[in-house]
């Protein structure tokens, strides 16, 4: 079995360095062939680790001087934190050094620093970020969850390629369904470049089941979501408040009736399944599509569960080596000439 090293930025997120940390170090005791790369700062990451048990040969720490806070701009990586974990990260993966990266950090400067340090695979334009989804027959592929907010048509495209191909590469699906997102299902709704991206997706996939309005997104009728960056952060965020609000209505509802809570003592474990399902940290984060290399991006108040599951599907991602796999399929769907490409970009 090969074995895969991943980079942790151990100070992104909310609950950075300890919960990062400690997520880490879970992935390694449940995958055995994972090693990790813990980014950051040295004293407080060792002071972390010096309180658990983990198999050192399998745990290296790697300094970084400076931290990418959540409000900094993404371009602060080129002006004054080329020294930051998050750039450390992904020089580890430019470097050969790391088959993988995992950041709970800002989002935006991974991404400036992914696409600066690794570059764009062949023929993408605009990377994006495909994030993982509960549906009702499974699960879904959301791209872009909210990095690109102004696209044109061939972005969407190029959105739709890289989530079929990392469906079907990654997550097994034979030939994935995709689905555009629209305020209507006919090919005549949406603004322009929803209609033009319509076309343009319907020449290319024979899987393309057309657009799709917001309340068929979690039925799972489509595999892959295409949509904005804009939109998609839309309704990744809608989506994440769903199980807080609905856990507190029957919070609510159950301390009305005797009955209720009679009934909830039988359902507990049914309940207790369903949080798990529509728990984000199960789903670990977002792979970063389209850049030389593999990465995830995770949530930013990601706990010890998130953490390994991300580094768990970062190192998946680096093994199943999507990236060929999706410059062999841009360059064999993309219809348009240079020309168009450069009009359109």
């Amino acid at each position: 079995m090969q074995d895969f090293t991943i980079a942790v930025d151990a100070m992104g997120g909310d609950y950075a360095p300890l919960k990062v940390v400690r997520g880490a170090v879970e992935a390694i005791q449940h995958e055995e062939n994972i090693n990790i790369v813990l980014v950051g700062n040295i004293e407080q990451i060792k002071g972390i680790l010096d309180k658990m048990l983990y198999d050192h040969k399998r745990v290296r720490i790697e300094p970084a001087q400076s931290v990418v806070q959540m409000y900094d701009k993404p371009t602060v990586v080129f002006r004054e934190k080329k020294d930051s974990s998050i750039v450390r990260c992904i020089e580890l993966v430019r470097d050969k050094e790391c088959d993988a990266f995992v950041s709970a950090g800002n989002s935006g400067a991974v991404m400036t620093a992914a696409i600066a340090y690794l570059g764009r695979l062949k023929g993408i334009l605009r990377p994006a970020l495909g994030m993982i989804l509960p549906a009702l027959n499974g699960n879904i592929l959301l791209i872009d969850a909210g990095v690109n907010v102004d696209c044109r048509a061939v972005h969407l495209l190029q959105f739709a390629i890289m989530g079929y191909v990392y469906k079907k590469a990654v997550l097994g699906v034979k030939n994935p369904r995709i689905g555009l997102v629209s305020n209507g299902v006919e090919s005549n709704k949406g603004d322009t470049v929803t209609k033009e991206a319509h076309d343009l997706i319907k020449r290319n996939f024979i899987s393309f089941i057309g657009n799709i309005e917001g309340n068929d997104i979690f039925t799972g009728k489509a595999d892959v979501v295409v949509c904005d960056g804009f939109l998609g952060n839309v309704i990744l965020k809608v989506s994440e408040s769903i199980p807080e609000v609905v856990v507190n209505f029957l919070r609510i509802e159950i301390k009305k009736s005797f009955w209720y809570k009679l009934g909830y003592l039988f359902a507990k474990p049914a309940f207790r399944v369903l949080r798990k399902r529509i728990d984000y940290a199960e789903f670990g984060g977002a792979p970063l599509l389209g850049v030389k290399g593999a990465g995830v991006i995770a949530h930013g108040k990601s706990n010890e569960r998130a953490i390994a599951n991300a580094v768990t599907r970062a190192a998946f991602h680096a093994q199943t080596k999507v990236n060929g796999a999706i410059e062999r399929a841009i360059e064999k769907c993309m219809t348009l000439s240079n020309e168009e490409m450069k009009c359109m970009a």
